[in-house]
């Protein structure tokens, strides 16, 4: 029996465009390829182990012909609009107290008050949630098992009775390995509001 539901937070209740994100970021900042520095920089980013001012600075130092505008829009490009009927799904099922609901994001501090500053409901769509973990904040990050390690512990789930809703194929992988329920969804033809019709076996 689910006990427990975790979602994800991007391209489950917010939309997402990595590709054009990424392709962008390649053509805002002029180079073939984002370099293991940079790569290991938005990681440290992620995690929250550097500060959103030495973030900007090593982007800054990088990519001098680039306002600091211009950096924040490139890394915030990525998010889209977030469908208030996903909302209202959420709040309904807040509203049947049948399910303990956790959000478990990866993201960042630049990212959620760019979501914070264009989404008006953003707090009533935290307070939906008994937990509310953004991979900043806790200083770990999704697909390392730690970070679901966290989670069940601090809630005190037993994984069996969970289900784990994420886009990521690592993501799920991980999930799976340490005995979680979970939902591989694919925002291209699927959405969150049809959890119950589409995994009605674990329901």
């Amino acid at each position: 029996m689910i006990k427990t539901i975790i979602f994800d937070f991007g391209n489950v209740f917010i939309n997402l465009d990595i590709e054009a994100a990424h392709k962008n970021a390649l053509k805002t900042l002029n180079v073939e390829s984002l370099s293991k520095e940079i790569q290991g920089f938005n990681s440290f980013y992620e995690q929250g182990l550097i500060s959103t001012t030495e973030f900007i600075t090593f982007y800054s130092e990088n990519f001098p012909k680039l306002s600091e505008a211009e950096l924040v829009k490139t890394w915030n490009y990525m998010l889209k609009d977030f469908p208030e009927y996903r909302l209202d799904f959420l709040k309904k099922l807040k509203a049947t107290a049948k399910y303990k609901l956790i959000l478990l994001s990866n993201t960042n501090d630049l990212h959620i008050n760019h979501i914070k500053e264009n989404v008006p409901f953003y707090e009533t769509f935290k307070n939906c949630f008994d937990a509310f973990y953004l991979s900043h904040e806790i200083n770990l990050v999704k697909p390392n098992s730690n970070i679901f390690e966290f989670v069940l512990n601090e809630n005190n789930i037993i994984a069996e009775e969970c289900i784990f809703i994420d886009d990521n194929t690592e993501n799920i992988k991980t999930a799976k390995q340490l005995k979680l329920n979970t939902w591989h969804i694919n925002p291209e033809h699927e959405d969150v509001i049809n959890l119950f019709e589409i995994k009605k076996n674990l329901f």
